[in-house]
């Protein structure tokens, strides 16, 4: 019986898949040249390496970005980088190459540095999440990255326990990187992609925003995808049927930050790991929490458009723009308005953006940094926040000038609370007034209780960032991580 059902439900999800067939991809695999024709835009490239091309040492555990088994370095013009195959339609591969684990020895055979390591120093037991932990060494030692703590929280492991792991991956970083991936950059394996790629199935990959704005218009109702880090869980945990999709991804103008003299303008691609490179130096405390935003390899894919537009009332990057002072951009065709960024967020599950309208770019305004995130989870790394606050209070002498406080988990979308800044402004800079204003938190926020926190523990944890604040601002320790005697 559990066959046949097994049998039925396989048939089902390949009916599924078919129903968006036709789309061609090229890219280079383990440094060959791979173009496949009628495929389906979302089929994972973790689905395709192991049914396909029978590349099975990138595992399947976790499906959602959250384990690591599935790690593969993805190298392009700008970097090489460990991203989840398990959400990662091939669409998103195009032009691109992709290095597994199997692709990680030299060609005489021998064991990269990070495989051999992982053998002297007993970093594998029952080996299933071994590949992708490899894998990102392997990607860090290319890159010179030696924060393993942070470059390895993508890959969890619940066999061996990480001190071996760590010191496999210090080993590593003393070993030259070998002569195969260094020359991944320069590789000229992968054909080339056709500009634009428009199948009557309705999937298209733009190249400009501008081709995107036009087709977008036309296609109201299509799904945009930017990282996938989202999207993705809808294909391979909810298997809903997208219908017509753009992949913005080869979309350069969308991406990347130009400074100005007043501000700095974010495109809506830009990822979240370059989103922290530029601006914690001037904002160190976001750039700290955008660190425990989900995991590296969710980093390496996730955009701040698409955190943004999905309009969760625990998206971690809102809650910190806002504080700042953020400006939304948005495009429709050939119309562009802005606005400020609180108001882009109407209630749950909606959004201040018309049919055919896509976010275009942020812009943070530079100032004296006066920002604090304080991000609240079960676990440190890869976590959903229970509540995120940020805020941000700017003083003259001991007087409360401006105060922006803007937090997540609290309501049903990322909000300001208008009355607890209301009550710091023209006060005295001191616990009674934090305490003053925490009772009119209470006017701002009637939380929720779910599986994350209960009400009042929301409530009392939001109102705790407050009095946080004001013994961040006197020189107080108050880094949870510190080692107190």
């Amino acid at each position: 019986m559990f066959y046949v059902a097994s049998n039925a439900i396989v048939l089902m999800w390949h009916s599924y898949r078919d129903w968006l067939t036709g789309m061609d991809v090229t890219f280079a695999l383990n440094g060959s040249p791979v173009t496949l024709h009628d495929v389906s835009p979302t089929t994972t490239l973790l689905d395709w390496l192991r049914e396909e091309r029978g590349l099975t040492g990138t595992k399947e555990g976790c499906n959602e970005g959250d384990c690591g088994a599935c790690t593969v370095m993805i190298t392009d013009e700008n970097s090489s980088r460990s991203l989840n195959g398990c959400i990662l339609f091939l669409p998103q591969v195009n032009g691109k190459q992709i290095t597994t684990v199997e692709g990680l020895s030299a060609p005489d055979g021998s064991l990269h540095p990070a495989q051999q390591a992982m053998i002297d120093h007993h970093g594998s037991q029952c080996g299933f999440c071994t590949p992708g932990f490899v894998v990102s060494m392997a990607t860090s030692h290319l890159n010179g990255a030696t924060d393993h703590d942070t470059e390895l929280a993508g890959n969890l492991c619940r066999c061996t326990g990480y001190a071996p792991i760590i010191r496999a991956a210090k080993d590593t970083a003393r070993q030259p990187v070998p002569a195969h991936l260094l020359s991944l950059a320069k590789n000229t394996a992968t054909p080339q992609v056709p500009k634009v790629v428009d199948l009557q199935s309705g999937t298209v990959q733009p190249t400009t925003k501008n081709e995107l704005a036009d087709w977008y218009a036309d296609h109201p109702d299509a799904t945009l995808i930017a990282g996938a880090t989202d999207v993705g869980l809808w294909v391979t945990k909810q298997h809903r049927t997208l219908g017509p999709v753009a992949f913005l991804n080869r979309c350069t103008d969308l991406r990347g930050i130009t400074e100005t003299a007043t501000d700095f303008r974010i495109g809506a691609m830009t990822t979240l790991t370059e989103v922290e490179q530029i601006l914690a130096p001037h904002f160190p405390s976001l750039g700290a929490m955008l660190r425990r935003y989900g995991s590296l390899q969710v980093r390496n894919a996730a955009t701040l458009g698409g955190n943004i537009a999905n309009g969760s009332p625990i998206g971690d990057s809102p809650p910190a723009l806002i504080a700042l002072g953020a400006t939304l951009h948005l495009r429709r065709g050939d119309k562009r308005r802005s606005l400020p960024l609180e108001e882009f967020f109407i209630a749950y599950g909606k959004q201040d953006r018309a049919p055919g309208e896509f976010v275009e770019a942020i812009t943070v305004p530079k100032q004296v940094d006066t920002l604090r995130c304080y991000k609240l989870s079960k676990r440190f790394d890869q976590d959903i926040s229970a509540v995120c606050g940020c805020l941000s209070i700017t003083r003259e002498d001991d007087t409360i000038k401006t105060a922006r406080l803007a937090f997540g988990g609290m309501a049903g979308t990322p909000k300001r609370a208008g009355k607890t800044e209301a009550a710091l402004i023209g006060q005295p800079f001191n616990e009674a007034t934090m305490r003053d204003a925490m009772k009119a938190m209470m006017e701002d926020f009637q939380p929720l209780t779910d599986v994350r926190a209960s009400a009042a523990y929301r409530m009392q944890a939001a109102q705790n960032m407050l009095l946080r604040y004001l013994h961040d601002a006197q020189g107080t320790a108050t880094d949870l991580l510190a080692v107190m005697p």
